[in-house]
């Protein structure tokens, strides 16, 4: 028997004051006749769970009836019409017969309440209803409809001022917390599951029979939800108005046994206190007011406890409250704050609830924090700029194109204050703020509050060439802090834009912790090694998650996941590192500002070495400048010899090593001084000064000075400039021989598709021109196979090192030329440039990080493309030009020509082809 398929029910009577509403279940003791016939109608349902019809009597009228099902004396003739489907959940016997328990009604039955129902006829007088069941036609009330917004949300207002003040009431914590959970239930209960609410807490409330009749016979959707909502707010007024006549009463009554109280614990304390300063032999006490002995008693770690807890609510309401009115961050606030208030405090929602308010007041947000005026008096200084360029050149030597980049954005920023200032300023302005005030307009009157946009910067280069050490002096020229992020590693996209409030132990991304740490909306935020972000995966993709926040039109309202709220992120300063440019994805290389840092000459490391290095070691190792004197040679030796390299962190580590070395000695030579001795600065014996011919001895043997006597002068082999993966330069040798074989060429040394097509292009080139520089005796003749056939093997060394790049074409050539002529190049002389079928040489890459390799490795000539001159007049420095001899070149011939020497290869053709230039 089914609830869809039964328009009629057996009809299960109710004794007074027992009601069944709609959700509810309810307990009763039944007889044995009706247990027997509920048996019948339980075998007969075809789910095995019936469904009766529950129909609660009205109030006898004699008093003397009892209130037994199997009673049915004292029903009133105009029988009950309203009623309750109920589903038969249990039917058991009680085993051992309690005192609670009648004989007469041996068995137990559970009813859950299902739906309303309307019986088609009233009952009658018959005695035999109750004990019959007898099935009666029923009719059940239409779907419940959406009622109006209007009297959801009177309705969801009554039931929660109701739960608050039974929670309140409640004396145990358990029952205090079951409402508390209800009232968060309430809250987020949609409008067409209220009336289902409003059955929930009328069954769950104690209130009259004669509510709780009316209510069941209600049927439409809005008339119950006011007669719940009246039920409701009459509950409320009892509850307060017990309440205060309770109190009232006890405080009347209690009065006099409080007092009583309070003065027997006031004695018992004072003897306490008597008898502590009266031992003679415990440990002394303090006096009365010194801490860790309180009058009154002693202190309680849960009180105090409990009393930092509150005082940390009452900080975090004020700081709420400090947020902007009508701010989105001050909505969400008072939101949660609100939550927070009604949720027990033993909860983990409440823990949850109170960390987010606490991440959300912790932010410097534009609405609630402004720039230090003191900044700002900074920054519209008439020597701004000049302390900020002095700033700069104290932090690091060279590096003029980024300096240049930063005191452009410095001058812009100062500009706008400027101007700001003066359109804010009512009377006698100053006249540079006039000069700035007509120089610029600014459309929007909110500029001063707005602020200049950050630039997105990214520094790339080697490593050890400073890259994030000049954020943290770009941060002290400004005068904002600085953060640091390492992205190195991050695969998840949640590290950027913070974790979902779901999850567990979830938090805020990294830039967000970063605003917090920093305190201010403005701060200098490094994103270091942003080629080392881990690639896609099904954690997401962090570089994707860079985008918004490295995009100047997109991050005034960066979304944090665990936030949920716009975080302006427009006048954060970013600066972004790396080493190089392949790894990092093309979108976001797109938001970036490129400057690139090749590294260092060698007059430069001395001078770091001499301005930075050297003093950090000698503090590092308890050194004073007195006691370790290393001289220009020294210097030298170490930065040509150990460590060549385009940063200075090998240079910091040799560094180190010596003053370590010098240390040693120093407490040697302490020990063996005598007492007296000790006393002075500089005792007799001792040497400071540090010669280039001590180094050797410190730092053991070369690790460079091997190349330059390996590098020699043989045919087949010349020189090629190449940029590391890291982005230092350097030489490289490309070796070539001839083998007996079949007339092919065989490239070897991990190379790429690209470097290979390079050396097929080369080899090419010099068979079509093999009788111009007297390889063959007449054209057409392949010298691979004539007057011998053999194979060309070409070789680039480490071969560990994958190779790639349009870069090797002229080398290639020049190696295949003297090997085939049987003509050497000089051993202090690399070349670059790619080639083409032709004979043209094109431009390449990485001229400034390829010449300053070659100048760390000690070559004096270099054959560059004639179209990568002006990169050499502009990127090298000028101490490396006067040291190196630069031949720049259009075509083949001339790097041959600038290679091998002029007339050395002896061409046999007596004119050349000259291409016209415009």
């Amino acid at each position: 028997m089914t609830l869809s398929s039964t328009p009629r029910l057996p009809v299960l009577l109710l004794p007074f004051p027992l009601i069944l509403l709609p959700t509810a279940r309810l307990t009763v003791p039944i007889s044995r006749e009706l247990a027997e016939r509920l048996q019948t109608v339980l075998h007969g349902s075809d789910s095995g769970q019936p469904v009766v019809a529950a129909i609660p009597l009205p109030p006898p009228t004699d008093s003397s009836n009892t209130t037994s099902l199997s009673s049915p004396h004292g029903i009133r003739t105009a029988g009950p019409v309203h009623g309750t489907a109920a589903r038969v959940v249990r039917l058991v016997p009680v085993r051992g017969l309690s005192a609670s328990v009648s004989p007469r009604q041996p068995y137990i039955l559970s009813l859950h309440g299902l739906t309303r129902i309307r019986l088609a006829q009233p009952l009658d007088s018959d005695s035999q209803v109750a004990d019959s069941l007898s099935e009666r036609p029923v009719h059940y009330p239409p779907a419940d409809q959406a009622p109006s917004h209007e009297v959801a949300a009177a309705f969801k207002d009554a039931a929660l001022r109701m739960l608050h003040r039974l929670a309140k009431d409640s004396t145990h914590s358990q029952r205090k917390d079951d409402w508390l959970r209800v009232s968060v239930i309430v809250e987020d209960v949609p409008d067409h599951r209220s009336p289902w609410m409003a059955d929930v807490l009328v069954a769950a409330i104690n209130c009259d029979y004669t509510d709780k009749l009316a209510f069941l016979s209600t049927v439409t959707v809005e008339d119950r939800l006011r007669h719940a909502t009246e039920l409701f707010i009459k509950q409320t007024s009892i509850s307060e108005v017990s309440h205060k006549i309770a109190n009232a009463v006890d405080e009347s009554l209690s009065r006099q046994q409080k007092e009583y109280f309070l003065r027997q614990q006031l004695a018992a304390i004072q003897r306490e206190l008597q008898s502590l300063y009266t031992t003679s032999n415990a440990v002394p006490a303090g006096p009365p007011g010194t801490p860790g002995l309180k009058v009154g008693g002693l202190g309680s770690e849960p009180d105090d406890d409990e009393q930092a807890d509150a005082d940390d609510l009452a900080d975090l309401k004020k700081k709420i409250e400090a947020l902007e009115a009508g701010s989105e961050e001050r909505r969400v606030g008072v939101r949660e704050w609100r939550r927070l208030r009604r949720i027990p405090q033993g909860s983990v929602e409440n823990g949850v609830i109170r960390t987010y308010l606490e991440w959300l007041t912790s932010l410097p947000w534009p609405s609630a924090t402004r720039s230090p005026s003191a900044n700002e008096e900074r920054i519209q200084d008439s020597g701004f700029l000049a302390k900020a360029r002095t700033q700069l050149d104290a932090d690091h030597f060279g590096l003029e194109q980024i300096k240049r980049r930063l005191i452009e954005y410095l001058a812009v920023l100062r500009l706008r204050s400027m101007v700001a200032a003066a359109s804010q300023a009512s009377v006698s302005q100053q006249p540079m703020s006039q000069l700035a005030a007509k120089s610029a307009q600014c459309p929007d009157q909110n500029c001063a509050r707005k602020g200049v946009k950050g630039p997105i910067l990214l520094f790339v280069g080697p490593p050890g060439t400073g890259k994030t050490s000049l954020g943290q002096s770009i941060a002290k020229a400004l005068g904002r802090p600085f953060q640091r992020i390492s992205l190195g590693g991050v695969r998840d996209e949640a590290e950027i834009r913070g974790h979902r409030r779901t999850y567990v132990a979830s938090g805020p991304g990294l830039i967000v912790q970063a605003l917090r740490k920093a305190g201010r909306i403005d701060p200098v935020i490094l994103l270091d090694e942003i080629d080392k972000v881990g690639q896609s995966n099904f954690h997401g993709d962090p570089a994707a998650a860079l985008l918004e926040v490295l995009d100047p039109e997109q991050n005034h309202a960066f979304n944090d996941h665990y936030i949920n709220v716009p975080v302006d992120l427009s006048r954060v300063l970013f600066i972004c590192t790396s080493n190089t440019l392949d790894l990092i994805s093309a979108p976001l290389l797109d938001r970036c500002e490129v400057v690139e840092l090749s590294g260092y000459t060698y007059d430069e490391k001395i001078h770091i070495a001499r301005r930075y290095l050297l003093p950090k070691q000698l503090t590092a190792n308890g050194l004073s400048e007195s006691l370790l004197v290393l001289t220009d040679d020294a210097l030298l030796r170490i930065a040509t010899l150990y460590t060549r390299e385009a940063g200075v962190r090998g240079l910091e580590r040799a560094l180190s090593t010596v003053a370590r070395f010098k240390a040693v000695e120093w407490v040697n030579h302490l020990d063996s001084l005598a007492c007296e001795e000790r006393s002075s600065a500089v005792p007799k014996g001792w040497q400071s000064r540090v010669e280039g011919e001590d180094i050797e001895k410190m730092l053991g043997v070369p690790r460079w000075d091997g190349e330059e006597r390996e590098r020699e002068e043989k045919i087949g082999v010349v020189y090629g400039l190449v940029v590391t993966g890291l982005g230092e330069g350097g030489i490289m040798p490309v070796e070539s021989t001839a083998v007996p074989g079949t007339g092919r060429l065989k490239l070897t040394g991990s190379l790429g598709e690209v470097i290979k097509e390079s050396g097929e292009i080369a080899l090419s080139w010099v068979k079509s021109h093999a009788f111009d520089l007297g390889i063959t005796a007449s054209k057409g003749i392949d010298p691979l196979k004539v007057p011998d056939l053999i194979d060309i093997h070409l070789h680039l060394p480490a071969g560990a090192q994958k190779k790639d790049g349009p870069s090797a074409g002229v080398a290639m050539t020049c190696a295949l030329v003297s090997l085939l002529t049987g003509v050497t190049t000089s051993r202090d002389l690399a070349m670059t440039g790619e080639i083409t079928l032709r004979g043209r040489v094109t431009p390449v890459g990485g001229i400034k990080m390829k010449v300053l390799g070659a100048h760390r490795a000690k070559v004096l000539k270099i054959v560059l493309p004639w179209t990568n001159k002006r990169d050499v007049e502009r990127e090298v420095p000028f101490e490396v030009r006067q040291e190196m001899q630069f031949y720049f070149v259009q075509t083949i011939d001339e790097a041959l020509e600038a290679a091998f020497g002029k007339g050395v290869l002896g061409w046999k053709r007596d004119v050349m082809l000259m291409e016209g230039r415009l």
